[in-house]
């Protein structure tokens, strides 16, 4: 169900985020996202220069290259569009991410890495969705699975990581009895 109709509006600003998910030949796997920022209007920099109408804000790549553990063994930032000149020089910063696994605390491990100044405010936003895309690849590649069956006793992978998911839940008490607790 879409969302109510809205009031009289004019568009200002569009934020534009592609996420793929790839599996290379050599049997690693790509982990792909691609975020720019536009202004339906033209805008002036600090230093005077106009950016016109459409013209990217920010226009930003980020990439886990990961291994069959979704261990993180690359990992390559870009910024082609920036409001500012020194934005750029922090990408390489986002190498410090290799050698971390995508699983629970993620992302607390990578703001440990590259949060504040040591990153990009912009490039952190991805990261959150760069490990949801990097579960459904793994999916898609059979490398993760949530059946019952399949699991046998382990731990489901995404126990407690959203409300359906929520050991405390009819899904977890109706597909996986072992795990659910009862609510306190």
């Amino acid at each position: 169900m879409p969302l109510s109709p809205p009031a009289p509006r004019h568009h200002l600003h569009s934020r534009d985020i592609a996420l793929r998910g790839y599996r290379r030949d050599d049997g690693l796997f790509d982990i792909e996202a691609h975020m720019t920022d536009t202004k339906t209007h033209a805008s002036t920099y600090f230093d005077g220069s106009v950016r016109p109408i459409g013209a990217p804000l920010h226009d930003m790549w980020l990439r886990f290259t990961l291994d069959h553990d979704r261990e993180i063994i690359a990992c390559e930032a870009a910024m082609d569009a920036t409001p500012y000149e020194i934005c750029p020089r922090v990408a390489p910063n986002f190498a410090a991410l290799v050698g971390l696994r995508i699983e629970g605390g993620f992302i607390r491990r990578a703001m440990e890495r590259v949060g504040g100044g040591a990153g990009c405010t912009h490039l952190r936003e991805l990261l959150q969705q760069l490990g949801t895309v990097t579960f459904q690849t793994f999916y898609s590649a059979g490398l993760m699975k949530d059946d019952p069956a399949t699991l046998a006793g382990q731990r489901p992978p995404l126990l407690n990581s959203c409300f359906a998911w929520d050991e405390h839940g009819a899904m977890i008490r109706d597909r996986f009895p072992q795990w659910h607790t009862a609510p306190a």
